[in-house]
């Protein structure tokens, strides 16, 4: 059985820094690619970062370019989130998933399987 288990959010005020982890189990991370998300209430879920653990491929959206930072520890099968300079409009659930084409996409038809999702407040 797939699992995707995030960790790792929590309330940070404005400008502080938060690291979130995606640890896998039931699938290799080297053939997969694995994407942040995040859903603010009221709003659309929207991606935040991907990293494809095949080729080493990485993207940001525009809203984390800067700030954030993705990377994987393939020992440990787990994906980090490294958020830094958190703005109030960052609050939202992030969730991670893995999609197993192996490439990163933007859309979440992309991904497989998904994570339950942490919840990062960010207070002004």
């Amino acid at each position: 059985e797939v699992q995707l288990v995030e960790s790792g959010g929590g309330l940070v005020q404005a400008g502080g820094s938060l690291r979130l982890s995606c640890a896998a189990s039931g699938l290799t991370l080297a053939y997969y690619a694995i994407g942040w998300f995040r859903q603010a209430p009221g709003k659309e879920r929207e991606g935040v970062s991907c990293i494809s653990i095949r080729d080493g491929t990485i993207y940001y959206e525009a809203s984390a370019k800067g700030r954030f930072t993705i990377s994987s520890d393939n020992a440990k099968n787990t994906v980090y989130l490294q958020m830094n300079s958190l703005k109030p409009e960052d609050t939202a659930v992030y969730v991670c998933a893995a999609s197993s084409v192996g490439t990163c996409g933007h859309m979440g038809y992309w991904y497989d399987y998904w994570g339950q999702g942490t919840q990062v407040t960010v207070s002004s």
